[in-house]
């Protein structure tokens, strides 16, 4: 019987590793015990960094929580995938910007080198990628750097972007969720993200299938107010066909060889 509750657990976060949100009356009654043991598992799931609690229950933890240090290297391969797809949006002669996050880094070197662009950002990750090409010019955002977004999302950033005309940009997303929209983690990127949304003539949010269905505490958009959402080549047929209906335009990219 001691092996009961750890199975139930261990199904409960198999579910949140999917994007599955866990509700705790549907989970009593599923699993035949009481509400009260539910909420056990879910405090010990978001103990272990698997959840986050909210009244109820509780919500898939988007893996762009951790701070952007920690992001830079973890699936590459899938990060680039998407970039590949994405680059294909930029056109010749454009003023790019580049937010911050890990998939946008991994774009900097898909950008094509004969189109004459000029990329912008407020990410000091990028900025160092993009400084060492030669055919491009570059435009750093500065002002406080935040060091778990990995740049500049102050007011400082905020007035120089409103001096631009962006054409393209790609806005970096921690959750992306057909109920509760794009979103992110920390107020003030959130803040920049909007603005930054507000200020392109086209959008661009590349995504990794894990952040499908999850949720942050900041509203960016609705998916439907994003241009295009480039998704990785395994992103559930449910949640595609989701994400359209709620108004999005969807790339997906070639599948890993």
């Amino acid at each position: 019987m001691s092996d009961i509750p750890l199975a139930r657990r261990d199904a409960i976060a198999a579910r949140l590793m999917r994007g599955q949100p866990a509700v705790s009356t549907t989970l009593a009654l599923e699993f035949g015990v009481s509400e009260d043991a539910i909420r056990r598992d879910l405090r010990a799931l978001a103990a272990d960094g698997l959840c986050r609690r909210v009244y109820g229950g509780a919500l898939p933890v988007s893996p762009a929580s951790t701070p952007m240090a920690t992001r830079v290297d973890e699936a590459r391969e899938r990060k680039e995938a998407l970039a590949r797809v994405a680059a294909t949006l930029v056109e010749s002669g454009e003023l790019v910007f580049l937010d911050n996050g890990s998939t946008n880094l991994a774009l900097v070197k898909f950008l094509p080198a004969d189109y004459r662009l000029t990329v912008a950002t407020n990410s000091i990750a990028i900025a160092a990628e993009v400084v060492k090409r030669k055919d491009m010019q570059l435009i750093m955002l500065g002002g406080l750097v935040d060091p778990h977004v990995g740049g500049c999302v102050d007011a400082n950033a905020m007035a120089r972007l409103a001096e631009m005309n962006i054409d393209t940009c790609f806005i970096g997303a921690c959750a992306v969720s057909v109920a509760t929209g794009v979103s992110a983690f920390n107020v003030a990127d959130a803040m920049f993200k909007r603005a930054l949304r507000d200020a392109g003539q086209r959008t661009v949010i590349m995504t990794t299938t894990e952040k499908l269905g999850t949720r942050a505490p900041h509203r960016i958009a609705a998916v439907g107010e994003i241009g295009k959402l480039v998704l990785e080549s395994d992103a559930p047929a449910d949640a595609v066909d989701a994400l359209v209906q709620a108004g999005a335009s969807i790339l997906q990219a070639a599948p890993l060889s």
